[in-house]
């Protein structure tokens, strides 16, 4: 996002005319959004997967420039650890077969990466956290070799005095570490969507994708293991937050600023500019590259500005649903929706991908109804406890009638909420076959308590009566591509 980065280090000053130009930019999107006709236009979707190379033994394989190199796809792109790629899909309408669109692209894409990967002796996984992850696949070492990565990286230690300290609880192991670099992120592979809206619509959207990503989440869950301990269902969103939290040792009254990866602050009351603006109060600049456009001068004179520095400010604020503001096209506005992990196969990552979305529009129909039964801290607490447990999880739902919230086992949850994420995607003229082939998917999910996490524990678990642990977690994971390679979604997996 925004400008490119190309130095590892800053001086006072690029702080203070970064922030100024931020304020621009601020001020260049206000009368950009209040432009009749800005950022009209049919919904459309996008996607981007994040990538795991790995060995001939199912261990991280840091040759991810290597892999690039042997590419000319332009979807595929760097990420920050060395074992770490990325394929961004071209988007698409929502409206008729735009899931079998995906499919086909997902496809496509992976092809050309396990293509140019097998040359480097690599193999890839979709996963969202590797299971064969040991802390020595970590550190200064892993580190891709470009200057974006190392800048964030020494902007991030120098705001703190100490090492991240990274503690998870799960139901059966815990996980404390201290570690000194951003590293540990890349342990993370998540899979974004993205849903443009229009400026209108977004406070609406915005919201009840909020309220749509806890569901969601649970009967996505893929991500149960980390550096051998058995932790949440998506450990992910644990990792995340404290792999990159600037954040030192509480000031004055124990106050401390807010975390930079987060569920939010409350609920959207007005539309996007006030994200962007929460981004740019709350969040101290990392990378302060100022670029050579005057984002006031250019919407003055009738155009749409890049807005640069803003969305560079943007993508180092990791909300879990974010705002996104695209100068192509005119300009226009999309919610990333960046809380989905990666894998387990194409046809559960676009089913998720079309559940989340759907859902998301299903419920944006009542959101004035739902938004007063359910107060934000709830919704917030709804996400963390669909990381822990996944369809496991009880969440607090917005009732029908006083007093609400209640709580809800999420399987009868999901059960109430397919048929609401079916009428969003009926009612944005996707088919009704590539509905209902999507759902029914989600459907069995639930029906068999079969999500990739689960599936992951309970193949560990048969393998540990027969190897250690370490050993079963390889052999876990030869199972897990072997699976995913087949094609079939993780509920007809079998378990030994």
């Amino acid at each position: 996002m925004g400008l490119a980065i190309e130095q590892e280090e800053f001086l006072p000053g690029d702080y203070a005319r970064f922030s100024r130009r931020l304020d621009e930019n601020l001020e260049a999107l206000r009368v950009l959004l209040a432009r009749p006709g800005f950022g009209e236009g049919p919904p459309t979707i996008g996607a981007e997967l994040e990538l795991f190379l790995v060995d001939a033994r199912g261990f991280p394989l840091p040759v991810n420039r290597q892999v690039l190199a042997q590419t000319v796809d332009p979807r595929v792109t760097l990420e920050m650890d060395r074992f770490n790629l990325e394929v961004n899909l071209r988007p698409g309408p929502l409206s008729g077969r735009p899931f079998t669109a995906l499919e086909a692209e997902f496809e496509d894409s992976l092809a050309e990466v396990r293509r140019a990967a097998a040359t480097q002796g690599a193999r890839v996984a979709a996963i969202g956290i590797l299971p064969t992850l040991r802390e020595a696949d970590l550190g200064p070492n892993a580190l891709t070799a470009q200057p974006r990565y190392h800048a964030l990286n020494a902007a991030i230690r120098q705001r703190r005095a100490a090492p991240f300290q990274v503690a998870i609880t799960g139901e059966e192991e815990a996980l404390k570490l201290a570690w000194d670099d951003v590293t540990l992120e890349g342990a993370n592979t998540s899979l974004q969507f993205h849903l443009r809206v229009t400026p209108k619509d977004f406070a609406r959207l915005y919201n009840a994708a909020q309220l749509a990503t806890a569901p969601a989440l649970a009967v996505s869950g893929n991500s149960p293991l980390f550096l051998g301990r058995k932790l949440w269902d998506e450990t992910r969103v644990a990792l995340f937050r404290q792999a990159v939290d600037d954040r030192g040792e509480p000031g004055e009254g124990g106050f401390q600023p807010h975390a930079r990866v987060t569920f939010g602050h409350g609920w959207a009351r007005e539309g996007a500019y006030e994200l962007f603006a929460e981004a740019v109060a709350l969040h101290a600049p990392l990378l302060p590259v100022v670029g050579h456009e005057s984002p006031l001068e250019r919407v003055a004179a009738g155009g749409v500005p890049g807005l640069e520095e803003l969305r560079l400010h943007q993508g180092t604020v990791w909300t879990w649903n974010r705002a996104v503001y695209d100068p192509k096209d005119e300009g226009h506005l999309r919610i990333e929706l960046r809380a989905l992990p990666a894998g387990p196969t194409v046809v559960d990552m676009v089913a998720n991908g079309a559940f989340l979305l759907g859902l998301t529009l299903g419920l944006a129909e009542r959101m004035d109804a739902l938004l007063p039964a359910l107060p934000f801290a709830h919704a917030a607490g709804n996400f963390m406890r669909a990381s822990r447990r996944g369809l496991d999880a009880e969440l607090l739902w917005p009732g029908e009638s006083a007093p609400s919230p209640r709580v809800v086992p999420v399987v009868d949850l999901l059960r109430q909420l397919i048929p609401v994420a079916r009428r969003g995607l009926l009612s944005a003229g996707v088919e009704v076959d590539e509905a209902n082939r999507m759902l029914d998917i989600i459907s069995q999910r639930v029906d068999l308590r079969r999500t990739g996490a689960r599936w992951q524990r309970q193949m560990l678990t048969h393998l540990e009566a027969q190897m250690p642990r370490q050993d079963a977690l390889a052999a876990m994971l030869e199972r897990y591509l072997e699976h995913a390679a087949s094609g079939r979604p993780v509920h007809e997996w079998p378990v030994g």
